[in-house]
Formats: structure tokens, sequence, C-alpha cells
């Protein structure tokens, strides 16, 4: 795409206090993105270590509040962003309820938690979020996805809630890319694999990861960012690799 990503005139970030999602704020205001939204559920993700921070523009969301996404969206609209991406997600409980490695494990509750985290609120952004594109331009909406949540590629079982739930956001991101396809042709929306990164979110699991397979969170942003800026629209409604290869659903 003629390095697009670093021509975006401004960009969002939903879960910008994680660390591939604060990594990527990093990436974007390096490459001196004008305007750029770093969201957190407390509106503060510290400072940003660059002389263009001042283009960093941080506010306060709530995945499980829909009137709090609406707000955060409201507060874009006069400098909407051609590219928006969720880097949120949620694998294990403070209680040790998930992930579930047996269906004995399974509770309603905790349940409800992990898809309101992974899939509702993912989803309800882009019900707010993807109105602010303009029809005429590329404009790329992308969320974190997971491996482990391809139907067809699991082997394993176990982690119901969490493979289930990243399911579902695929298919809301497919459902939304053939809609969006209607009315914006030139707009992009992918599920995205950022791999293992060394993160909050994976620490309990590293142990059996290879060295070579644990990706810092700069290495997963930067890899994730430039597949973004080589899809097309063609590639919407696609779920894809940190490697740029595409992962059945």
């Amino acid at each position: 795409m003629d390095d697009w990503i670093n021509k975006v005139d401004a960009a969002a970030i939903f879960g910008a206090s994680g660390g591939i999602g604060r990594a990527m704020v990093e990436h974007f205001v390096q490459g001196g993105v004008r305007r750029i939204y770093a969201g957190s559920r407390s509106g503060n993700c510290g400072s940003f270590e660059s002389d263009t921070a001042p283009a960093v523009k941080e506010f306060a969301f709530d995945l499980t509040n829909e009137e709090s996404i609406r707000l955060a969206v409201a507060y874009m609209q006069g400098d909407p962003p051609d590219l928006i991406i969720v880097a949120t997600g949620q694998l294990s409980t403070d209680d040790g309820k998930a992930p579930e490695r047996s269906y004995r494990k399974l509770d309603a509750e905790t349940m409800e938690q992990i898809f309101r985290v992974n899939a509702i609120g993912p989803a309800i952004i882009a019900k707010h979020a993807l109105p602010l594109f303009t029809r005429d331009r590329r404009c790329v909406f992308a969320a974190l996805s997971a491996r482990v949540g391809s139907i067809s590629d699991n082997q394993l079982g176990g982690w119901h809630s969490y493979r289930a739930s990243k399911a579902a956001l695929n298919m809301m991101l497919r459902n939304f890319a053939i809609e969006l396809r209607r009315t914006h042709p030139q707009a992009v929306i992918a599920s995205l694999h950022p791999g293992t990164v060394d993160t909050a979110l994976s620490e309990p699991f590293q142990g059996n990861v290879p060295e070579r397979q644990l990706f810092s969170s700069a290495h997963s942003a930067e890899r994730l960012i430039d597949v973004l800026d080589g899809l097309t629209p063609a590639d919407s409604g696609g779920f894809f690799g940190w490697d740029g290869e595409p992962i059945a659903y």
C-alpha cells in the first residue's frame, strides 16, 4: 500500500495501556502521525518518549460500558481517525476460573466476563467508531484476536471461554466487513493474531514457549502494523497472523 500506515493522519488505539497497544502508540508517535488517540480504562497511559508526544490525546473507556465507549468515540468526531485498532483482551481471571481446561470448569459468570472483554466490547467499539470512516478513502479497523480462536485449527481443546470469545470476535469482524463493503469500498477490517507476546496476559503461560517464539511488545506491534499496511479491501474480513499469513477460521 505504498507505506500507507506512515501517512495516516489520525489513529486511535483502544487498549493503549497494555503492552501491544502502548507499543503501537509509540510506533505512531515516532512515525510522526499527527493525531493519536490513546484509550485506556484510566485515561492515563503515562508519558511517551518523543518530542511529538503532544500528538497523543488520551481518553478513558470501559469495554464493559457502552456509554463510556460512545463518549470516547464522540471525543474523536471533530478529528476522526483513519485507523482504529482494538488492542484489548482477557485470558485469565483473578479468581483462576479461566482459562478453563475442561468443560467441567465452566462457569457462567466467568464466561460472560471473558466474552464481554474479548467479543462484545470490541463489537460495541465498532458500532460507534465505524461511522467515523470516510466513504471515499482507505480506512482500517482491526482488533487483536488469537490463533486459538480458529475453529478449524483447534486440535487441543480447552481454554473454552477464551477460544470461543475470540472465534466470536472473528465472526463479528467478518460480518462488519461484509456490511461496510457496501458503503465503504476502500475500507479494511481485520482480525490480527499477534503471536505470543511478553505481556501480563501471557506471562503465566510462557514456560513452554520457545525463546524465539516469545515476542516483545514492540516487535509484535511493528509486525502487526506492517501486516495492516499490506492489506487491501479484498482482504477485508480476514484473519491474519503477525507474519501476514492468513489464518483459517
